[in-house]
């Protein structure tokens, strides 16, 4: 019951532009409080399944993405709905966005506990290694600079340093407020930074926009042909190869911490059209260009907890939002999960398996009514969302401190965006900090006395290694572009 009101909630947030999902996981994580920790935590990843897909609907009808991540899927769904095709378009992507997200799962249930093993083997400095280097992964492939995705999970990571110090318990910059010692809370801080920043941003643009507005492809007029209504199994079969290359390309990239489905969408509409016999179709109204996209983001949605569930380390940015709850309900993500909580994992994989199903059921019943959600007026909504935002903000402690907490990260995110600072490495630096710090700190101890002793361990000397080879491709990369 509550995968499947995620599921609708998702497509429900997707479907409105400039609302996304991990801004609904962040508002949506205070509900689960009261919550068993199955019911909570199925409300929230079913959350995530949804808005992938609820995204594309506003990039097909309006060419405005939902979300980031459906900014590839605007290519081939928008002039598909100006041909009187938006309805086989959207209906494409739900059937990629479900077959992707299965694969992914599949693939998550076949190789997290495996991986896990292979964690429980690894010690502080091999941790430490593959946190600097999943730091270095997000900083190097969130935002147009390198400089500035480091700095931005520098930030994160130092900011989870407020609080008690780990081994003295002497307050570290708290600066008075006793609410501070038990540092920030991830909750106000994800909805402040993603939420409420993103509703000044939308204020902002409405107050210096053309009063004309976008005109709403109408996608279900009667006149139209029913096979511009409808995909049939031939299409399906048609853009399948397309969608098994997309399904893989987004699962390897979710699986990698940091990525994000942005990079898997758009890298998997470059594989098609480069695989396609007609690739002078793609941009022009391609329904291979909309299968390729949605299949590939949804495919990150279950490859992006194989790292949360393996090692700790999120995959994404909703991944790390969702370290919040496990948190909340006495859970510590990690590879000892698969030994403490077996019910709550194996739970976890049986309701991203039905969740699944609710989105191909609930987005395909539901499809005309969430597509009239592009004509509400955001005058409407920001109000709404604002609400959210202070109510989810105060069940956190029921202290309007974190009321503050939450305005103050709304005034960063806001500022973080205008001038390019990555939010999404910022909080995934500040969801790794603590566990970076423990580790490293653990390492010093261990081997201050004999550091020549981490040039024999071949985990820690391969993390490195890539974290080297990471900044420097990226610093390559950056400046060809610029060049």
């Amino acid at each position: 019951m509550f995968m499947a009101a995620g599921v609708f909630t998702g497509i429900l947030v997707g479907a409105i532009p400039g609302l996304n999902a991990p801004m609904a996981i962040a508002i949506a994580v205070p509900l689960t409080y009261s919550m068993d920790a199955i019911a909570g935590i199925a409300f929230l990843i079913g959350i995530m399944k949804g808005g992938t897909f609820g995204g594309s609907i506003t990039a097909i009808l309006l060419n405005t993405p939902g979300s980031p991540e459906a900014t590839s899927t605007a290519f081939d769904g928008y002039p598909l709905a100006r041909q009187g095709k938006g309805l086989k378009a959207m209906k494409m992507a739900l059937y990629a966005s479900v077959t992707g997200d299965t694969f992914s799962d599949i693939v998550l249930f076949t190789v997290a506990a495996p991986l896990a093993l292979l964690a429980l083997r690894m010690g502080p400095a091999e941790m430490t290694a593959v946190l600097m280097f999943a730091l270095t992964i997000v900083a190097g492939l969130s935002g147009q600079s390198l400089v500035r995705g480091l700095i931005a999970a520098v930030l994160g990571a130092f900011l989870s340093t407020v609080g008690l110090d780990i081994a003295t318990a002497e307050p570290r910059l708290t600066f008075g407020f006793v609410e501070l010692e038990d540092g920030i809370p991830i909750i106000p801080l994800t909805i402040g930074l993603l939420a409420l920043s993103e509703v000044l941003i939308q204020i902002e643009r409405y107050l210096h926009a053309d009063s004309a507005g976008r005109r709403v492809v109408d996608a279900f007029a009667q006149d139209i042909p029913r096979e511009n209504k409808t995909v049939t199994w031939q299409e399906y079969k048609r853009c399948s190869r397309t969608i098994v290359r997309s399904s893989l390309i987004g699962t390897g990239i979710g699986a990698l911490p940091g990525i994000g489905a942005i990079v898997a969408g758009f890298m998997s509409y470059a594989a098609a059209k480069r695989a396609s016999k007609h690739p002078e179709r793609f941009g022009k109204g391609e329904l291979e260009g909309v299968a390729a996209t949605e299949a590939a983001n949804s495919a990150v949605s279950g490859a992006n907890l194989i790292p949360l569930l393996a090692i700790g380390v999120p995959g994404s940015l909703s991944a790390a939002i969702l370290i919040g709850a496990f948190l909340i309900h006495g859970v510590d993500p990690g590879p000892l999960i698969f030994k403490n909580s077996p019910q709550l994992v194996y739970g976890i994989f049986a309701i991203m398996a039905a969740g699944n199903l609710f989105n191909l059921v609930i987005g395909g019943i539901g499809l005309r009514f969430f597509a009239l959600l592009v004509k509400v007026p955001l005058g409407m909504l920001h109000p709404i969302i604002v609400l959210l935002c202070i109510a989810g903000a105060f069940a956190n402690g029921s202290t309007m401190f974190s009321v503050g907490i939450m305005l103050v990260f709304a005034v960063l995110g806001y500022f973080m965006r205008k001038l390019d600072f990555s939010f999404a490495t910022f909080i995934v630096g500040f969801a790794l900090g603590e566990s970076f710090e423990v580790f490293f700190r653990q390492t010093v101890t261990l081997f201050a006395d004999r550091p020549a002793e981490l040039l024999s361990r071949p985990i820690v000397m391969a993390f490195v290694a890539l974290t080297l080879w990471s900044l420097w491709r990226t610093s390559r990369r950056r400046g060809s572009a610029a060049a």
